[in-house]
């Protein structure tokens, strides 16, 4: 396959950071006038006790084409954290102040540092070199390409249920009796589920060098840590510092899955999430406890729409059951949003990202009558294209789907039995992409006739960790295609504006499975997404 232009110049300037940002930083640190670019300065060390710059990371501004954010942390407080900021050709350019948010973990009581430089008055569909630092600490360097103006060509990623490789677990023995394997050596095994997977993705994603990566919820799994004795701060750090190697050279925009809510960390659990990225736009200025958790941002033609979905989600896997939290509050924010991408001609594909599925053949977990509830009348009222989820760990993708059977799953209906091109103006496709790292992969748990599982009720009061859930079985018209083989795998997308003339715009999906610590890549589906540009309709 062919690598964008984009990811060769991103790639290839990230190294020339140093000489071009760098030395620049370095002198301004110490009082003096900027020094010529040199290599040599990248090699001072840091102070003694002066924490490095770990877990660099980017998130898109409100604005893609014009604002971004450098983001990273620290186990201390610093001193004056700042981005400076250049490009390919021209060197060193201005400094950015970053904001330091805190917050003290309820369980280890450790206090975290997050350092966020939101940088404005870029130029669309350009590259730009950065370093990031303190006080007293050597800059670490990335590069982003901001995102274009109106319609253009563009690739993006997605994937769910990451964790991190770190092993940081000693694996206990069931008896004193069964020793393990290796005789008196200890075994360690990740803190919260990942795999040698969870790393090799992030060299997968920068092999198809997109724009900029979704991920789909269950980040690093921090609170499935805690609730098993394990260092949830630790666990953040180890996801934010191996991912960083793509991170850092484009965003990875997140939604809330189960496995971020952590309990003593705010009444919903989720302030290590809001502390960690700062994402476009505030949801309401009037409740700080919900700031982040749902949130939109247009890239060309597109407008991608990020939910919290545990607010309406049934079934209980989370530290906290969450149901509810924001009292109709998101929803009504969801339906301001999809009438405004709806009403004007400058948006083409409304595309949702969200955690719990609407759509799943898991025999053992399944889909969610909540989501169906809440969501789906507004997707269909408002022509969502295409919808990306987790949660459930396997490949699975639906026919376009538009409105419901009356039966107590509403079971979503299938406008088309074509697998290999979907007109999403006439429904919506729904994808489940939860194979990012996760060990408990579920391919061998899948109905092989088309059936599914939807949860429609939990009990009262939990049964262990979460309340049971009650499930009935349904038909499963709606069934595409499922990977039944791979472990892990993502998807990427390729958006084809298209011209007034022909009045259609296309996506081409590919979904991968990936290997090894280069990311090879194996194509495993592929198919087209095709509806009216939002202009021809004028």
């Amino acid at each position: 396959m062919s690598i964008p232009r984009r990811a060769l110049l991103a790639g290839s300037t990230a190294g020339a950071a140093a000489a071009a940002v760098g030395g620049a930083g370095s002198a301004e640190a110490a009082g003096r006038p900027a020094a010529a670019a040199s290599p040599l300065l990248q090699r001072t060390p840091s102070r003694i006790g002066v924490p490095g710059v770990a877990g660099l990371h980017l998130q898109f501004g409100a604005d893609p084409a014009t604002e971004m954010t450098v983001s990273w942390i620290s186990p201390q407080s610093v001193r004056r954290p700042r981005v400076h900021l250049g490009s390919p050709g021209g060197g060193a350019g201005r400094v950015v102040d970053a904001e330091t948010r805190t917050y003290r973990d309820g369980l280890s009581r450790q206090e975290v540092y997050v350092h966020h430089a939101r940088i404005a008055g870029l130029r669309p569909d350009t590259t730009y070199l950065y370093s990031a630092g303190h006080d007293g600490a050597a800059q670490e360097t990335g590069s982003f390409t901001t995102a274009p103006r109106g319609r253009a060509a563009f690739t993006f990623t997605s994937f769910g249920d990451q964790g991190t490789p770190n092993l940081r677990r000693t694996l206990k023995w069931p008896t004193k009796e069964t020793p393990p394997p290796l005789g008196p050596f200890p075994l360690y095994t990740s803190t919260q589920g990942g795999t040698e997977a969870s790393a090799d993705i992030v060299a997968a994603v920068e092999r198809v060098g997109p724009l900029f990566n979704l991920i789909n919820g269950d980040l690093c799994y921090a609170g499935v840590a805690g609730a098993i004795g394990e260092d949830r701060v630790a666990t953040w750090a180890d996801w934010f510092i191996s991912n960083s190697r793509s991170a850092r050279l484009r965003p990875w925009m997140p939604c809330v899955g189960n496995g971020e809510t952590e309990k003593g960390n705010g009444p919903l659990g989720l302030t290590g999430y809001q502390t960690y990225f700062d994402l476009p736009g505030a949801t309401t200025a009037t409740d700080p406890e919900t700031d982040g958790l749902w949130y939109a941002f247009t890239v060309g033609a597109v407008r991608f729409i990020s939910l919290a979905n545990d607010d309406v989600a049934i079934v209980d896997t989370g530290d906290i059951y969450l149901r509810g939290y924001s009292d109709g509050a998101q929803r009504r924010w969801l339906e301001r949003e999809l009438q405004a991408a709806r009403a004007g001609t400058d948006i083409d594909w409304i595309v949702v990202f969200m955690h719990h599925p609407m759509i799943s053949s898991h025999r053992s977990g399944g889909s969610d009558l909540g989501v169906r509830q809440e969501w789906g009348p507004l997707f269909d009222a408002y022509g969502v294209d295409l919808v990306l989820c987790g949660h459930e760990h396997y490949y699975e993708r639906s026919l376009p789907v538009r409105g419901t059977l009356p039966n107590e799953a509403r079971t979503p209906i299938p406008v088309s039995t074509s697998t290999d091109v979907a007109d999403t103006a006439k429904g919506t496709v729904h994808m489940v992409i939860g194979g990012g790292g996760n060990f408990a992969t579920t391919q061998d748990d899948l109905f092989e006739e088309p059936k599914g599982r939807v949860v429609v009720a939990v009990g009262k009061e939990p049964e262990g960790r979460h309340r049971k859930a009650v499930y009935i079985t349904e038909d499963a018209p709606w069934r595409a295609v499922q990977d039944r083989v791979h472990t892990h795998g993502f998807a990427a997308f390729d958006v084809d504006p298209g011209t007034r003339g022909t009045g259609r715009t296309r996506m081409s999906v590919t979904y991968y499975t990936f290997d090894g610590p280069y990311g090879e890549l194996t194509p495993v589906d592929t198919f087209t997404l095709e509806r009216p540009r939002a202009d021809a309709r004028h």
